[in-house]
């Protein structure tokens, strides 16, 4: 027959075991949270990614029987006293075309500061039939006090897009960037020059 002693013993046993297996539980569901986000995102057709650098033109025939409606929405954020607009907020487009739209960005405030434009495409799935060959959302822009800049948007829908998906949406959602880690994320990677 276990004593008081023993069973306090095995409970605290118990108790220490629990809680390890719980934080390694927490680890691996943090750990893991990336990955479940982008399946999220492709699943749900949320917050479609989208690719971070410049891509090549596909040369293909423009397919005219067809019109792909492109819808462009844009974001502001609390911490960035800045406004970006579009020239149109949709343009009607054939699969194989190259398009170009503007997007004018003005900071609001009396000091320069740094932003940068993040995309998403909705529906997720048309996010890799959308090629952007110029585009703001690549770099960080710096912009002076109550500076007003205007950029292109370059883009193409390849032929290859799905036959159910009539309309894409790209959202472009500002944000604010800390010139310092900028500084040093380039001097760590080598890039020498102003930041911009």
């Amino acid at each position: 027959m276990e004593t008081r002693q023993q069973e306090q013993e095995k409970a605290v046993k118990r108790t220490v075991v629990r809680s390890i297996a719980a934080l390694i539980g927490m680890f691996a569901f943090a750990f893991s949270l990336i990955p479940l986000y982008d399946v999220f995102c492709q699943v749900t057709g949320l917050n479609g990614k989208v690719s971070k650098r410049a891509q090549q033109i596909t040369h293909q025939d423009v397919d005219d029987s067809r019109y792909i409606t492109v819808q462009f929405i844009t974001r502001g954020s609390a911490g960035l006293p800045w406004q970006m607009d579009v020239a149109t907020n949709q343009l009607r487009v054939n699969p194989g075309q190259v398009s170009e739209i503007s997007f004018t960005f003005m900071n609001h405030s009396d000091q320069e500061s740094l932003g940068r434009a993040v995309p998403s495409v909705s529906p997720s799935e048309a996010s890799q039939y959308l090629r952007k060959i110029n585009c703001f959302c690549f770099d960080e822009q710096k912009l002076k006090a109550n500076e007003k800049l205007t950029l292109p948007l370059v883009f193409q829908v390849v032929r290859e897009l799905p036959k159910d998906i009539n309309t894409i949406t790209l959202v472009y959602t500002l944000y604010p960037v800390d010139e310092k880690e900028v500084s040093i994320a380039h001097g760590y990677l080598g890039i020498k020059g102003e930041v911009i």
